[in-house]
């Protein structure tokens, strides 16, 4: 089979006034499937069953243009995410603090991380879960194509926003007991059919759609929702999960540029709805699809201006969880005698630990486009931080981008990490309950809420 469509859009905005230039976008699309015996996040690659993609936009405005990228990998993280936001920026004449990059972290895809590569190749670590090789030219090819894309792009006229419900995919999968800890985790597949019959729980059922119309043409749609994209996996066949398929059937259907971003969904999955059944991909992927269909026929739409059209950054410093301890994991990334994954897992929480002592920062950003706001998060983020931007400003259409800068890991409630489970374990997030407070407080500002201080999530 042909190899993954990376799809990239670009949002620019020139310096000229917007009664002189009308906003246009452009889109564009690289293949970002990895070569036969590449390494997948858990095992090579043998085959390609469907292709994985990397999509993004371009709007031409008002002021420097932004570009956001989606990419069908597992994580894209510290170095790598650096460098591949410096290469759309440059493509596009940008600056890196306008470029957002975020993975939909399908698991039958690729790692990418320089940073922790480089550390492993250094301890002399063989079999690496990383091929940074074909990581950097899927990054030049993907800033080629977005260069191609401002030539291209198209005039914007209008902004189409809309709203559906997913049924039976998005399920909470930290299960709390009379205690208060969490007594059951609800992993993407459940073969245990008493832990799937527990409520839905804490989810936001609501996939989200931004489309953006040359008058009666619509030129793309982009989609956010919030959940873990597994079905099963392990397979070595590189495949978009559910998610993707939703997406890839919905432009197919419509002739339409379809972008998928995958919202807070940290500690959400399809759990409760899947057994792990092979046929339950398709389904999954059919739900998703169709609330898809539903919020698209539902768009309403409004005139845009490029003076409509804003970008704001704000860079946060994270700090790294307190047992981390730079000395003991420089022992176990040395330790030879050690498996693989165990001297990978070193490598990961080092390089966090060490950008967080060098006080380096992780841009959270916010598009605005006429009423409506998408935050782009980094980690794999809780749903709760989603619901609580939306809290924050009902009178906007609100969506979120969790998935960016992969090195932090999940990124969980400041409560959570007294209740146990996995996503707050050592092994899982890099970060602690001081990131909760951070995090609010940037999205505060990035929504320019000024009427009341950010509360603490549930």
């Amino acid at each position: 089979m042909g190899r993954v469509l990376t799809l990239c859009f670009i949002f620019a905005l020139s310096p000229i006034a917007a009664a002189e230039m009308p906003a246009r976008v452009g889109v564009f699309e690289v293949d970002a499937s990895p070569p036969i015996g590449s390494p997948l996040a858990y095992d090579p690659t043998n085959e390609i069953l469907i292709p994985l993609s990397c999509r993004g936009i371009v709007l031409l405005g008002a002021d420097k243009p932004i570009v956001i990228c989606a990419v069908d990998w597992i994580g894209i993280g510290n170095a790598a995410h650096r460098e591949f936001r410096e290469a759309l920026a440059k493509a596009a004449g940008t600056t890196a603090d306008h470029v957002a990059v975020h993975v939909l972290h399908q698991h039958d895809a690729p790692w990418c991380d320089f940073s922790v590569d480089e550390l492993l190749e250094i301890a002399g670590v063989e079999h690496r879960p990383f091929d940074s090789a074909f990581a950097k030219e899927t990054f030049a090819r993907a800033a080629a194509a977005a260069a191609k894309a401002i030539r291209d792009a198209q005039p914007i006229t209008h902004l189409g926003l809309s709203s559906a419900t997913v049924e039976k995919v998005a399920s909470n999968r930290r299960i709390l007991g009379p205690d208060g800890k969490v007594q059951h985790v609800r992993w993407s597949a459940i073969k245990d059919a008493a832990v799937r019959e527990f409520p839905e729980g804490v989810i936001d059922p609501q996939l989200r759609m931004i489309g953006l119309w040359n008058g009666e043409k619509p030129v793309v749609a982009l989609t956010y929702y919030a959940t873990h994209p597994q079905s099963y996996y392990r397979t070595g066949k590189a495949n978009p999960d559910f998610p993707g398929i939703a997406r890839n059937q919905r432009q197919q259907k419509t002739g339409v540029p379809h972008i998928h971003l995958n919202g807070a969904g940290g500690n959400v999955t399809a759990g409760k709805y899947n057994d792990g059944a092979v046929a339950n991909r398709q389904a999954l992927a059919d739900r998703m699809a169709a609330a898809m269909e539903r919020a698209w026929q539902e768009t309403k739409k409004t005139p845009l201006a490029a003076s409509q059209i804003g970008w704001k950054t704000l860079p946060v410093k994270l700090p790294a969880a307190r047992q981390l301890d730079e000395q003991a994991l420089t022992a176990a990334l040395g330790d030879k005698t050690q498996p693989v994954m165990k001297r990978f897992m070193a490598a990961n929480k080092l390089v966090w630990l060490r950008r967080a002592k060098a006080n380096d920062t992780i841009d959270i950003s916010c598009l605005s486009l006429d009423a409506a706001r998408v935050l782009h998060m980094p980690g794999e983020l809780f749903v709760e931080y989603q619901l609580e931007a939306q809290r924050l400003r009902p009178d906007l259409f609100v969506a979120m981008a969790a998935y960016g800068d992969y090195a932090p890991a999940y990124i969980g409630t400041a409560i959570s990490y007294s209740q146990g489970g996995y996503e707050t374990g050592e092994d899982a997030s890099f970060v602690g309950p001081e990131a909760e407070p951070i995090l609010l407080g940037a999205i505060a500002k990035l929504l320019d809420v000024k009427s009341e201080m950010p509360r603490a999530l549930p």
